[in-house]
């Protein structure tokens, strides 16, 4: 598989602390990838550095052979990356089709002019717009919710629309930051299944996730973060009986834990 992203010696440095310290990984093209690790690991920091949030300290970002550095966010998400947050960031006043179609709009050409006179770009990207939200929304199941107003929607369907606005966007990449969050355990199993969904239309995934039986069951690769540093790499079995990791969640060394 070829490389989508390559995080190259990522330092990042508020002030006095290293929220990320020299991190290097590859996410491969049409993989789900995993980015786990205990609370103040510095997972959400890398999204916010890909994303264009933050720049690096030092250190590269490449995707799809292009360097990020100094790209704003929109230039990232025209280039092909788009993410969810921990905490839902959805237009709460707009309709679940609205959200969506707002999203779809990044790649359209369509100038202020032609919009104010309805010409005929602009009509035609606003019903392709429609019809990718829709699209979507149905693929989310969550169609019969279009007209609704996104903060009348349950949790779990907030979290599917927050999903299907990040991928009107077209994207290569789908960052997912804690999709799991408030799910119960067949939530979950229905997550399990979409994000497996959401690849075979041809998507990378990077997953930042708590829930391990969820990272476990879904992610071909793992990279594990504690204290800002990467400290394993591997496939879900090589992590899960990896002593480093052990200790990273539970605080001691795996012999102390009966590991």
């Amino acid at each position: 598989m070829s490389d989508l992203l390559r995080l190259e010696n990522l330092t990042m440095q508020f002030g006095g602390v290293t929220a990320l310290d020299d991190v290097s990984f590859v996410v491969h093209e049409g993989e789900i990838a995993g980015l786990i690790g205990p609370n103040g690991a510095g997972k959400t920091t890398v999204f916010n550095v890909i994303t264009g949030v933050y720049k690096p300290t030092l250190g590269a970002v490449m995707f799809n052979g292009v360097s990020l550095a100094g790209r704003k966010k929109f230039e990232v998400t025209r280039l092909g990356i788009a993410r969810t947050f921990q905490n839902i960031r959805l237009f709460s006043e707009m309709t679940a089709l609205e959200n969506v179609m707002v999203a779809a709009s990044a790649h359209h050409r369509t100038t202020l002019p032609e919009a104010l006179l309805r010409l005929p770009r602009a009509r035609r990207e606003e019903r392709d717009g429609y019809d990718r939200a829709m699209e979507l929304l149905n693929f989310m199941g969550i169609a019969g919710r279009a007209n609704q107003a996104a903060r009348n929607l349950p949790y779990g369907d907030q979290r599917r629309l927050e999903i299907a606005r990040a991928m009107a966007t077209s994207p290569k990449l789908l960052l997912l930051d804690e999709p799991a969050a408030g799910f119960n355990p067949a939530e979950k199993r229905a997550l399990a299944g979409l994000i497996r969904a959401i690849r075979d239309r041809g998507l990378t995934i990077l997953l930042i996730e708590h829930d391990m039986s969820l990272v476990m069951s879904v992610c071909e690769n793992i990279n594990v973060l504690d204290f800002g540093k990467r400290i394993a790499e591997g496939l879900p079995e090589e992590i899960r009986s990896d002593p480093k990791v052990i200790e990273a969640y539970l605080g001691a060394p795996a012999a102390e834990t009966g590991s």
